[in-house]
């Protein structure tokens, strides 16, 4: 393949077995916090503005709390650190980009020694509750609401030049996947993509990835083929 390569890949379901978010809104959320998530899937607020709500209803206090929660609970996907090391054998850029907040998902990620930085969204605890930050908010080409915005991230790699690799489960996945060459999905986003007529292969574990990926740079699959 003449082009570059670069995945940018979700966190919450993705490379974790669970999504955190739910998890830790299942441990810590305040009272309605499920009826906010269920606004942000049905995609009647956007996420930003749902995910925000939801950490606003836990104390600050708890920030320990909750991280060591998330190191309790999490689970990486099967053949993650496989994944990476067949990365950096072919020269694939990897990218995490995450809808997660800084202080659970870095810590979960930190063990694999990921060499780009990781695209999530901030924390701040310098209120009673947890407020988060978004330094990777929607460009002016989006009007969603994304919080951490997978599309503006892709827009910052040229067409012309990079060939990109989407690997994610849900909607917060489903803007990224419009604009990428090949997505890798599960659960709802392959859904999305057999609707859409996306170019797509599902997965299970990061072993069914790296088979995608080998037949990608061995120039075995076109961007409107469906594996």
């Amino acid at each position: 393949m003449s082009k570059r390569i670069a995945i940018f890949c979700d966190f919450d379901g993705t490379i974790t077995e669970r999504d955190m978010i739910i998890t830790i809104m299942e441990k810590f959320g305040a009272p309605g916090w499920e009826t906010t998530k269920d606004q942000i899937l049905n995609q009647e607020i956007p996420i930003q503005t749902g995910v925000g709500r939801m950490f606003a209803g836990i104390s600050s206090a708890l920030r320990d709390d909750v991280a060591a929660y998330a190191q309790e609970v999490a689970v990486i996907r099967s053949g993650f650190p496989e994944f990476l090391e067949f990365c950096k054998e072919q020269g694939i850029d990897f990218w995490v980009t995450s809808g997660g907040i800084d202080f659970f998902v870095k810590p979960l990620l930190a063990p694999f020694a990921i060499e780009n930085p990781i695209y999530c969204n901030g924390s701040d605890f310098s209120g009673g509750t947890i407020e988060v930050t978004w330094p990777h908010a929607c460009d002016e080409h989006c009007r969603n609401g994304c919080g951490m915005c997978k599309p503006s991230v892709l827009r910052q790699f040229p067409d012309e030049d990079v060939y990109k690799i989407v690997i994610g489960d849900s909607i917060t996945d489903l803007q990224a996947a419009k604009l990428a060459d090949f997505v890798i999905a599960r659960s709802k986003l392959l859904k999305d993509c057999e609707a859409l007529g996306l170019a797509h292969a599902p997965f299970s574990t990061f072993y069914d990835v790296i088979e995608v990926l080998q037949k990608i740079v061995k120039g075995e699959v076109s961007n409107d083929l469906r594996i």
